[in-house]
């Protein structure tokens, strides 16, 4: 279980150190693996705006960028797809140590001055996209601006290696209930009321059916209108901090709300359900399904189930299934939030060899 000190902060009022906190949750009985400082030597990064571009007169590939980088305007060669005059990114300056150790020095490629590098987020460690460079015009800030601070990157990392005794520790809300007890402090829950009424019986557009005695609660919502896109910064720093790899918005709130209140979510296209129906079932003989990895999985009687009308959506308490993915077209999202046998997820889970964030919760048993 990994969360951040900063994340740790919004739920409680910590008044010790990280080290300190990491000292007291091993006493507590939560074995604390890790404490890591994280994008605390990007002193040298910030925020800059590229003027102009011109072709590299040696090189096909690269362009040689005019870059304001706030007290100084630079030139950076550069090779990214996206490099384009007016676009605000991220530039290293001589000096700056990158997290892969990379020193940046004023250096000549093919023949041309280059006072810097204009970096992907890959290159400083935020995440492995490295398909171009930052484009950071979303943040209506001027050219010169440390990266770190705008961004407000800087935090630690506790990883916690928990027995399968504590799943109340599985969340970042179950860390903040430890810390507010040996901390003497309240703990502050987000709000969890939501307005919105419930439909039943013959005005809801969709039914669910449980078939076996693994699954013992499932609740599910129709969200309409919905517009897929990338996530706030926000909610894609979280992410990124603890190891998960940002999706889309729909997506990266589920799992959001798994590591903040241990409860893992699965969110379904509704129009690829067929017949509008959700089944938790057994598999039939012979049944297969292709998961979210693109994998074709064989599956065992035993297995758990989540179905539509025809056939396999998703292994209970695993992975969703490829054929009712949310993507770019999907405008109507039905939300799954369920409790599975720990037992079966946890047989499941080895037998396909896939052990994913949500079944690491469900083997552990969540609270329904």
């Amino acid at each position: 279980m990994k969360f951040t000190f900063d994340w740790l902060k919004q739920f409680v009022d910590v008044n010790i150190t990280s080290a300190e906190l990491a000292d007291r949750l091993t006493m507590a009985g939560l074995e604390v693996d890790s404490v890591e400082e994280i994008f605390a030597n990007l002193s040298g990064v910030k925020v800059a705006e590229i003027l102009s571009v011109t072709r590299h007169p040696d090189a096909d590939r690269l362009v040689v960028c005019q870059v304001n980088a706030g007290d100084e305007t630079v030139q950076v060669v550069c090779g990214a797809p996206n490099a384009r005059a007016g676009l605000f990114s991220a530039v290293a300056l001589p000096g700056a140590t990158l997290p892969s150790g990379m020193k940046i020095k004023k250096s000549k490629i093919r023949g041309q001055v280059s006072q810097g590098m204009l970096c992907s987020e890959k290159d400083l460690g935020i995440s492995e996209n490295h398909a171009g460079i930052m484009e950071l015009n979303w943040l209506n800030k001027p050219a010169g601006e440390n990266l770190s601070d705008v961004l407000q990157l800087r935090d630690t990392v506790i990883e916690v290696d928990l027995t399968p005794n504590r799943p109340d520790c599985a969340s970042v809300m179950g860390i903040a209930r430890e810390t507010a007890s040996f901390c003497g402090t309240k703990l502050k829950p987000p709000v969890t009321v939501v307005d919105i009424p419930l439909l039943t019986g013959e005005n809801c557009e969709f039914n669910v059916s449980i078939e076996h005695e693994d699954c013992p609660r499932y609740a599910a919502r129709l969200l309409k209108n919905v517009k897929i896109g990338p996530s706030p910064w926000w909610l894609k720093k979280r992410l990124l901090a603890v190891g998960q790899r940002p999706i889309n918005n729909v997506v990266d709130v589920t799992n959001f709300v798994m590591l903040e209140y241990g409860q893992p979510l699965h969110a379904f296209d509704f129009k690829k359900l067929r017949g509008g129906s959700i089944v938790v079932r057994r598999p039939k003989a012979g049944e297969s399904m292709k998961t979210l990895d693109g994998v074709e999985r064989t599956l065992e009687p035993d297995m758990l189930l989540i179905c539509d009308a025809e056939g396999p959506v998703a292994v209970a308490g695993v992975m969703g299934g490829e054929n009712s993915e949310v993507d770019e077209n999907t405008t109507t999202v039905l939300l799954e939030s369920a409790c599975f046998s720990p037992v079966s997820v946890r047989r499941t889970a080895k037998r396909l060899n896939l052990s994913t964030e949500a079944s690491y919760r469900f083997e552990r048993g969540v609270d329904p």
